[in-house]
């Protein structure tokens, strides 16, 4: 069968005909001659996919064709998957025929509308024949030939075969890949125990693998190293006899015609005896493991250090030898791509002689994404084109997004994928461009995805990748984005469709969705993984309204929205196989889920409020994914989960007492692989039990072995630890939590785990020493916490290997909540020699500590321990660039100020809660001496702090420009006694909190251009009654001012020379009561303003002017109220605004003060409103309305509740009543909002 997309698509229909419970259900249905003639089509119409296949790139009648074909496909999977699931579960068929009536039915008839299940077969199976019918007629029209006929095709899209010539001089890069390779070529690894060994090749098409492999072969050092030489391009034929004969003829030159291919091999077994030799296999692609152990059996007869380079694409084959790190090639440097592109395009190599030609050649060259052969495509074909306009037409060819530029290079690598691949990358198109992608496996071993910048776990999808994506969808894959201008009617054709997540998702967009009915698809996507700030809040009238509307869907993600319930009409899905509710809300799932027979994977990870799991889920007999990481409520596994033997993940196992699950269920699962965390092992009754649970032959990655922390019993904990034993060759992450044994096994740090990355030993409190970690080769972090029994730490820990060096990995290291831990020492010579960061927290006794050099730590973190733990580790540190103190006894000022001699490289300090230090240093001159790098200081709740240096008040209108020149971040937060704070002029950003003793703050006077002439960022709030103000003209660059409770200011006089001021917050200042309003239409960029509870503030806007680019207002709280003022001339730029404070029982006196922009309003603490109903009417782009401490409000704007997407209601108790929960009285006009919140304030 043809390697399309459809193909794969009917080899699942033809594995459905030939289920056996189908055609029992079939025939007792009296439908089985149906199912017989539909299979006969098929099988017509399947003989012509090859040449349909080849036709379709070219002809677009055929790709019609096809495309009607995958249709159909998709009709006949829908109907025989209805036909399967009753047949496997019959009382489905006695189900409203509302939600599983097929699509179909518009085909039928309206007369055989209501007949039963099976009689409606009949038309719908004879529809579908009839159609497949009209498709195999047409082969004779569109010229397509079975392929019985295919020996008479002339086909020309064979693959370019390469040789091992090559023209060096039109090769640009890879000098450092080639380098690489080179070294692998001519080291002989004598501990190998084969005379020949592999250099692989991989990436993607285009990339530059053979090219790299002919300079290999063409080196004069490769050259000298080899005795023999060859070359031979494999293809797509993996033909062993082939292979070894052109072989045999490159290395002895005769053409001897052999019939045998035993004969052969032995001819070449004689001629590489004792010989090392070199042999490149080019653009090998066949993944059968068998055929290369055929092929190899000359090559072990080969000299001690023989390499065969194999170029490829694929990555199966490698692994099956053993290559589990592939590198892949990767695309060239923008700099290497520009130089290839000017010498294929202009014949030199840049574009010194054509400079008004560089912009455009560097624009093409970024299309082209680095991939060499998609640079010489697009440069030989402007090579006789050297007139701008022509270049410029290259450039914004919309064939870019087609058929042209880099696609056809990229299509040489997706045309090659399998039937499957090829749907899956169809899939891709349904993710935003630069979305990343947490999925290791998915499709890398052709290189369509590439590691993101800065994220090496994610991976990213290239644009123009997406772009081919997008072009192979066709017509059954659509994006559906915010504001798309699609008929109804369009939509009805697309079988899968994903939405990108916002922050608020309302029904009208998805009302249209009800229109195809034969979605399978429904996936939210983001942008990034990793992107856990915010909420996203989905409309709960879409669950309610929407689902019952696509009966067919089989992939459903609602994952990261804010849902608080899953609804009943989800048990009605099914066909469904993909179920992704993660980190929501939920609190349960309801009892229909079990209806879902179908379904394979459900994902529950990160519903933190998730309690319960429904009696039915045993029903679920498919299911093969059950993912419920990070689910601390859930804290019992349905009866009998054990039973479901098609499980493959299951991440959380809870050991339970008596007819709970028991740890020799895992037995049974003999397919759980992956991550898996093992909780209640305290109920686990003998080792026995535990050794049944078989994990050494699981190949798990990530393991989490939990016990209860109450638990005694530890000799039996020991035994049971014993037989827990993973499987060592794929861990990668272990922690052991709340161990009770004394002592932990010996396979607990074994060199053998060489991939373990991650460990984590926790509350394991009877444990009176560490498990030999520091011989794990590949170990990044470690975490010990709560080992309360260990009071020293030492050899034991670091273990007895045969290298000097000790913990060679390790980056992370934590040590937490060690209430007995008093020394760590170690002997070895090297230890920690990667180790860049540090944690010692909640450790009160440890005081010796013996650690001689730390030369990669970079972050020191610190919290409740001794001061000589603090000074040992700095003096072992001297290249620390962040250090984070809390609660350090004995920290004074004199022990201080040897810490600080210490840290000439560090960039960031931070200092919590250490109430014995009065200063940080004594005189400017200290500071400046040490500290050359300080970037960011935090000094918070230190009692005793008078002011940052010693001789602070002395030196004020002294130190000068060069005090801290680097301090860029100040922020001192409830420092009671400091009195004076002196503020270098670098200073950019200042916050000042809760002091209530500084009366002064200051900057340098020595400054000609005077103090605080970097500010950016000044925030001060609840400090003393006589603290002066200091914002003046020489503050030109401030953009933020934020000022709280600052219960002595009285005016603000000037800010028509804050230019770049963007925020200006005033709130909670009782004596204020001057401020230039008339200066505010010229702060031309700021964007958000609040005054809020300043009562002595006598001023009304009365001339209406305000900042022209405004975005958000928040006023209330002055002396006249708001209810009073004039007309105001709001911006139309003004979107959001909070009105505070007012006495008024509805908004009929403020309707007028509100702008029609608003999309945003704040309605706060208005005792005696009672009602909403009037005044906001022609708030007609209204879409976020909040409502808070309004005890006596009972109604909302009925006019403006249709277009809200947020509705948050809070402290009014009587508007609560009628707006919560179904049944209430406002709940119908607000169910399709997005975001309702009805609570009270914390």
């Amino acid at each position: 069968m043809a390697d399309s997309p459809v193909s794969s698509h009917l080899k699942i229909i033809f594995e459905m005909l030939a289920d056996e419970a189908l055609k029992k259900y079939a025939h007792s249905k009296g439908i089985d001659s149906q199912l017989k003639k539909l299979r006969v089509m098929l099988v017509q119409i399947v003989n012509l996919l090859n040449d349909a296949s080849r036709q379709e790139i070219t002809s677009q009648s055929v790709k019609e064709w096809m495309n009607d074909l995958q249709h159909l496909a998709y009709d006949i999977d829908d109907v025989l998957d209805d036909v399967a699931t009753d047949a496997i579960h019959p009382e489905l068929t006695q189900e409203s025929s509302g939600a599983s009536t097929s699509k179909l039915r518009k085909l039928i008839p309206s007369c055989c509308t209501n007949l039963s299940p099976s009689h409606r077969l009949y038309p719908e199976l004879d529809s579908i024949t009839s159609q497949l019918h009209h498709l195999y007629k047409a082969k004779n029209e569109l010229g397509l030939l079975a392929v019985s006929d295919e020996r008479r095709i002339v086909t020309n899209n064979r693959r370019v075969l390469q040789t091992s010539l090559v023209h060096v001089s039109g090769i640009v890069g890879r000098q450092a890949e080639k380098e690489r390779l080179v070294y692998e070529l001519l080291r002989d690894n004598q501990s190998s125990k084969e005379n020949f060994s592999i250099v692989p090749i991989v990436g993607m098409g285009g990339i530059g693998k053979t090219t790299l492999a002919q300079l290999l072969y063409n080196d004069t050092r490769v050259k000298s190293h080899f005795e023999l030489m060859a070359w031979y391009c494999v293809s797509d034929e993996f033909d062993v006899f082939i292979i070894t004969k052109t072989i045999f003829q490159s290395v002895t030159g005769q053409n001897t015609d052999f019939k045998d291919l035993n004969l052969l091999q032995m001819a070449l077994l004689e001629h590489l005896k004792g010989k090392r030799f070199l042999l490149v296999l080019d653009d090998v692609w066949s993944e059968s493991y068998e055929d290369w152990e055929t092929l190899v059996r000359p090559f072990h007869s080969g000299a001690h250090g023989s390499k065969i380079i194999m170029t490829t694409r694929k990555e199966q084959l490698l692994k099956k030898l053993g290559f589990d790190h592939l590198v892949q090639l990767k695309s060239l440097s923008n700099e290497d791509a520009l130089s290839l592109f000017a010498q294929q395009a202009l014949g030199v190599d840049n574009f010194d002689s054509h400079p008004t030609l560089r912009a455009m050649g560097e624009s093409i060259v970024e299309k082209c994404g680095g991939l060499p052969l998609a640079l010489k495509t697009i440069g030989r074909l402007l090579r006789t084109k050297t007139d701008a306009e022509e270049w410029f037409d290259v450039l914004e060819s919309e064939l870019w997004q087609f058929d042209g530029g880099i696609l056809p290079a990229l299509r040489i690598s997706y045309n090659d994928l399998s039937s499957d691949l090829k749907r899956l990358f169809a899939y891709c198109s349904l993710f935003p461009k630069d979305m990343l992608f947490d999925v290791e496996e998915l499709l890398l071993s052709r290189s369509f995805f590439q590691h993101a910048p800065n994220e090496e776990s994610l991976f990213v999808m290239h644009d123009l990748m997406n772009d081919l994506a997008t072009y192979v969808a066709g017509g059954y894959f659509l994006r559906f984005e915010k504001h798309m201008q699609t008929r109804k009617e369009a939509l009805a054709k697309y079988r899968h469709m994903s939405f990108i997540h916002e922050e608020y998702v309302a029904y009208q967009e998805f009302e249209k969705l009800k229109t195809p009915r034969s979605l399978r698809t429904l996936l939210a996507v983001s942008f990034s993984m990793n992107q856990s700030w915010g909420a996203f809040y989905l409309s709960s009238k879409i669950l309610v309204d929407l689902l019952p509307a696509l009966p067919m869907l089989r992939v459903l993600s609602l994952s990261r929205f804010e849902i608080g319930e899953v609804p009943d009409v989800i048990g009605s899905l099914k066909h469904l196989r993909y179920l992704n509710l993660s980190q929501t809300k939920i609190k349960e799932l309801p009892e229909n889920v079990g209806s879902l027979y179908n379904l394979e994977t459900l994902i529950v990870f990160g519903c933190q409020s998730l309690h319960k799991l429904p009696k039915s889920f045993l029903k679920l007999e498919k299911l093969r994914h059950f993912d419920t990481r990070d689910t601390p409520l859930l804290e019992k596994l349905p009866m009998g989960i054990g039973e479901l033997k098609s499980l493959q993940i299951l991440t959380k196992i809870i050991i339970e007492e008596d007819n709970g699950f028991a740890i020799t269920e895992l037995k049974s699962l003999k397919n759980i692989h992956g991550e898996i965390s093992i909780q209640g092992l305290h109920n686990v009754q003998s080792p026995m039990q535990a050794h049944e649970a078989n994990l050494s032959q699981k190949r798990l990655t990530k393991l989490e072995l939990k016990w209860d922390n109450g638990s005694q019993r530890g000799t039996l904990e020991n035994e049971v630890l014993n037989e827990l034993k993973p499987h060592s060759d794929s861990l990668k992450e272990l922690a052991i939590v709340s161990y009770g044994g004394t002592e932990f096994s010996n396979w607990v740090g074994d060199p053998s785990f060489y991939r373990l990355v991650h460990v984590t030993i926790r509350d394991c409190l009877k444990c009176i020493s560490l498990p030999p970690l520091g011989q794990l080769p590949s170990l990044k972090e470690l975490l010990i916490q709560g080992m309360d029994g260990v009071k020293g730490i030492g050899s034991e820990l670091t273990g007895s290997g045969t290298t000097s060096v000790v913990f060679p990995s390790l980056e992370i290291l934590r040590f937490e909540d060690m209430l007995g831990w008093e020394t760590w020492s170690y002997a070895s010579d090297i230890v920690f020699p990667c180790l860049r960061e540090l944690y010692i927290k909640d450790c009160p006794k440890l005081i010796d500590v013996s650690v001689e050099t730390l030369p990669s730590l970079r972050v020191l973190q610190i919290h409740r321990c001794g001061d000589r733990v603090l000074r040992r580790l700095v003096q072992a540190a001297s290249s620390i660039t962040k250090l984070e103190i809390l609660s350090i006894l004995g920290l004074t000022y004199e022990v201080w100020r040897g810490v600080l001699d210490h840290l000439g490289a560090v960039e960031e300090v931070r200092i919590y809660r250490c109430n014995e230090i009065r200063y940080l240093w004594e005189s400017k001159a200290d500071a400046s001496k040490v500290l050359v790098n300080l970037q960011k200081l935090y000094v918070y709740n230190c009692s005793a702090l008078v002011s940052l240096g010693e001789k602070e008040e002395e030196e004020e209108d002294s130190f000068g420009s060069h005090f801290l020149s680097s301090l860029r971040i100040l922020d001192v937060l409830h420092c009671n006694n400091m009195k004076l704070c002196c503020c270098p002029n670098s200073i950019e950003s200042l916050c000042i909190g809760s002091c209530s003793s500084v009366t002064r703050l200051s900057f340098p006077t020595a400054s000609t251009i005077g103090g605080g002439h970097e500010l950016r960022s000044l925030d001060i709030s609840l400090c003393n009654k006589q603290m002066e103000m200091i914002i003046n003209t020489s503050m030109p660059m401030l953009e933020y001012v934020c000022i709280y409770h600052w219960e002595n200011l009285k005016s603000i006089i000037q800010l028509s020379n804050s230019v770049h001021l963007t925020h200006l917050e005033l709130y909670g200042c009782p004596s204020l009561e001057s401020f230039p309003d008339l200066e505010l239409s010229k702060l031309t960029s700021l964007k958000i303003l609040l005054i809020e509870k300043c009562p002595s503030m006598d001023y009304a806007f009365p001339q209406g002017l305000w900042p022209p680019n405004l975005v958000s207002l928040g006023i209330g709280g002055l002396k006249k109220p708001i209810s009073e003022w004039s007309s105001q001339n709001f911006p139309t730029s003004l979107v959001e605004l909070t009105l505070f404070g007012e006495d008024v029982r509805n908004f009929s006196k403020l309707s007028d003060l509100l702008p029609s922009s608003l999309t945003r309003l704040c309605i706060e603490e208005f005792g005696k409103l009672e009602s909403l109903s009037v005044g906001l009417q022609h708030l007609t782009s209204l879409q976020h309305l909040e409502i808070e401490n309004c005890p006596k409000i009972i109604h909302l704007p009925e006019t403006v509740l249709p277009s809200l997407l947020s509705l948050r209601i809070c402290e009014c108790p009587k508007l609560k009543e009628r707006c919560e929960g179904r049944g209430s009285h406002y709940w119908p006009l607000i169910s399709h909002i997005p975001c309702i919140e009805t609570e009270h304030s914390d």
